[in-house]
């Protein structure tokens, strides 16, 4: 896998989806065509200096495959700064950096002939399931896609006029199910939040897990693995569980393209880092009591270290572990077989022995 780049690209378009979110589309030139070519429900990350300040934030790509161009959808946070200023400010014509296109929330298009595939999203999760739905559908004539869709209100439905267009155009094999917290519906089963018990009855009598084949979750932690836990008591097997969960919040402690300040003190007890990105190997020493990421130490002496959320849950921070240990922290990014081949996240990385050796190369 490449290691994802930034590159700076203009707004094309910034489209209204309800009060509170939009539709950003960049136009990708030629040359860098090849940098942004994705696969459904995999994500970018975006890089902006918002008040004097630098931040990211990842967003799922919402549109199938389109040559030329690639489109996010931005929903405004409560305290959000990014997502405030791109929802209130963004306009046509603005340029930002983008990171190239990554992430493993995706299928394999090419065997897709009498697949049974299942999203649930919540509010924004909407998103990367718009992609997968799209080219999924286009995909196969045989392939089938449900989608369970809860917000509060109707008027807080991101894409409804492109679900319902999708719908009318695929109506034998798109199942939609709009779950609506704070507003009754005629079917009390898709009135109310969904917890456990709404959950269970939805797979009851809606979707029984034994007639699909993969499940995409993404939404908030609560609602994934809420999830997770009844599918896998229910008999699904895990590998057939995909979710990506939302990147919302303030960056842990790492801030724009510089790590968090740390000072040593003579006597204090260090640990080594060293790690390798494109192609030079630098090295960064770190206090044992400030108990510091591999990623807040290694951004102290290059700030172009690859990262997004510094939440554990985009991924864009992966290395390989070369050698010495880590605890990691959070983990929502990584596969088990990832794990397995020595990847971690170091925005989660604290040192447990002397010396720490990752690669982000590989």
């Amino acid at each position: 896998m490449a290691r994802a780049r930034f590159h700076t690209l203009a707004v094309a378009e910034v489209r209204p989806l309800t009060a509170a979110s939009v539709e950003v589309t960049f136009a990708v030139p030629d040359e860098l065509r090849g940098a942004y070519d994705y696969l459904p429900g995999q994500h970018v990350a975006l890089r902006a200096t918002v008040d004097g300040h630098e931040l990211r934030r990842s967003y799922s790509l919402c549109r199938p495959p389109t040559p030329g161009s690639i489109s996010v959808a931005i929903k405004r946070d409560l305290g959000g700064a990014f997502s405030t200023w791109a929802t209130s400010q963004l306009a046509a014509g603005d340029r930002i950096d983008v990171m190239s296109p990554q992430g493993t929330f995706t299928t394999d298009l090419g065997a897709l002939d009498g697949k049974h595939i299942v999203g649930v999203a919540a509010g924004s999760g909407i998103t990367p399931l718009m992609a997968l739905a799209h080219s999924i559908l286009a995909a196969s004539d045989t392939a089938r896609f449900s989608l369970v869709y809860t917000n509060r209100t109707a008027i807080d439905v991101m894409f409804l006029d492109e679900l319902s267009d999708l719908k009318d155009r695929y109506p034998a094999q798109l199942a939609l199910h709009h779950v609506l917290s704070r507003e009754q519906r005629s079917a009390p089963l898709l009135s109310g939040r969904i917890d456990e018990e709404r959950l269970r009855r939805l797979l009851d009598v809606l979707i029984p897990p034994a007639t699909v084949d993969e499940w995409f979750l993404c939404g908030p932690f609560e609602l994934v693995q809420l999830c997770r836990d009844v599918l896998e008591e229910l008999g699904v097997e895990r590998p057939h569980i995909h979710f990506e969960l939302f990147t919302t919040g303030e960056p842990g402690q790492v801030t724009g393209d510089t790590g968090r300040p740390v000072i040593t003190h003579e006597g204090d007890k260090t640990v080594e880092i060293e790690f390798s990105l494109d192609g030079q190997t630098s090295t960064v020493t770190t206090p044992v009591d400030a108990n510091e990421s591999v990623l807040n130490a290694a951004l102290r002496v290059r700030p172009d270290v690859p990262f997004a959320c510094a939440g554990g849950v985009c991924g864009t921070c992966r290395a390989r572990l070369v050698s010495g240990d880590v605890r990691m922290t959070e983990n929502y990014a990584l596969e088990p077989e990832e794990l397995e081949r020595g990847y971690v996240l170091t925005c989660q990385s604290h040192p447990v022995t002397d010396r720490v050796v990752v690669d982000y190369d590989v």
